[in-house]
């Protein structure tokens, strides 16, 4: 009989969506083995019961905690050959321990690529890609001078980073002054200059050999920075056509990064002018939100059974016929819509996937509630979104 295989997930109740990872793993016969600082008991009951040991931490943040957790692991189940967490948040620790224990998948040395935006600047460039004007800077003097060249407005956000967060629009000398006064001490920053486009993205999965086996898209309404600055509402989809260019640069940037049995979701404008396609960032991991779910509606399979498939045989077996546009569609509080959530589901009842609240972390951005659907064509689809956005 074969080995069966280790498989330590970290931190896997985070997202809760993610936590059918451990569920499609053990069922696939992993030993799924978790590591958070989290009780057991405030674990779901679902996530427990597919979990086959569960290691509980004081400090995530502590890596001699987490080390010998794993080292405790693999003292009793033997090699280890697995170490994921899905999450941006802990990409560096997840490639620390896959460099202590030799396993599989990115390790500390391929971080500088995909954390950073300098650097994948770099190598979108070597690669033939567009990419926004911009670069890192050490001081405030530095910052005034590449605002001078760049000209206003420009962006600045940390150079390693994840979403939206500390992100600016500056528009004029005197916001880059302020902005002096705010920044987060301690934090290397990036200025680039403004890209009036849309962001479109290129995501999937690869198998061992780094094959694409899965691409998907996603489209926004607006720029998640907007969305903040308005606090307004937003909606983003799941759309069935994807185009011949995205996909042809998507699968350049899956080369250049070497995504291997691994989750991606890479970030490019288009331009409003020119409509032409620039990068703008890397994210080896599965797309945020309900992205991944949104995926399974929008072709009927399992993505989380098809993802345990490559890890364990390098098999991927669903045919994927894009039937649907997925739509997410959020409904803020401080908003007075016309229609009801009842009334949404009444009129559009058999287009609805689910209405549910968002915790209170995401909902900045994704609204208190939100409403997934899915739809055959963009025509119906704006329609519905229209109808649950409008206000009095």
């Amino acid at each position: 009989m074969s080995r069966k295989m280790n498989f330590v997930m970290i931190s896997p109740h985070f997202p809760a969506n993610f936590e059918t990872f451990a569920v499609r793993l053990h069922e696939a016969g992993f030993n799924t083995l978790g590591i958070a600082d989290t009780p057991y008991h405030e674990l779901s009951e679902g996530l427990r019961n597919n979990l086959t040991e569960y290691y509980k931490v004081d400090d995530m943040e502590d890596y001699d905690q987490v080390y010998r957790a794993v080292a405790y692991f693999a003292h009793k189940y033997g090699r280890i050959d697995r170490i994921e967490s899905h999450n941006e948040y802990w990409l560096e620790l997840d490639a620390k321990l896959r460099t202590d224990f030799n396993v599989f998948g990115y390790k500390n040395e391929d971080m500088l690529s995909i954390k950073t935006k300098r650097q994948m600047k770099e190598i979108f460039r070597d690669h033939g890609l567009k990419v926004a004007a911009g670069d890192v800077f050490h001081s405030d003097d530095e910052a005034r001078k590449l605002a001078k060249k760049l000209k206003f407005p420009v962006i600045i956000k940390p150079n390693s980073g994840v979403g939206a967060s500390d992100t600016y629009k500056i528009k004029s000398k005197e916001e880059l002054e302020d902005f002096f006064g705010y920044k987060t001490e301690g934090v290397e920053y990036i200025m680039e200059e403004f890209i009036d486009g849309d962001i479109v993205t290129f995501d999937g999965l690869t198998d061992h050999e780094g094959n694409i086996v899965f691409y998907s898209s996603l489209e926004y309404s607006e720029a998640v920075l907007d969305t903040v600055e308005k606090d307004g509402d937003m909606f983003y989809y799941v759309p069935r056509e994807i185009s011949d260019e995205l996909v042809k640069l998507g699968k350049v940037c899956v080369e250049a990064f070497n995504v291997k049995e691994r989750f991606f979701h890479f970030e490019f404008f288009r331009v409003k002018k020119t409509k032409e396609l620039m990068a703008l960032e890397v994210n080896c991991r599965p797309p945020g939100g309900l992205t991944i779910d949104m995926w399974n509606y929008s072709n009927d399979f399992d993505v989380f059974r098809e993802y345990a498939n490559i890890v364990r045989d390098n098999l991927f077996e669903a045919e994927i016929l894009r039937p649907y546009n997925v739509v997410y569609i959020s409904r803020k509080a401080n908003q007075n819509y016309v229609n009801s959530l009842d009334a949404v589901w009444e009129h559009f009842g058999d287009k609805i996937i689910s209405i549910q609240s968002v915790p209170g972390v995401f909902a900045k951005i994704m609204g208190e509630n939100g409403i997934l659907a899915r739809t055959q064509t963009m025509e119906e689809m704006r329609e519905l979104v229209k109808f649950a956005q409008a206000k009095n």
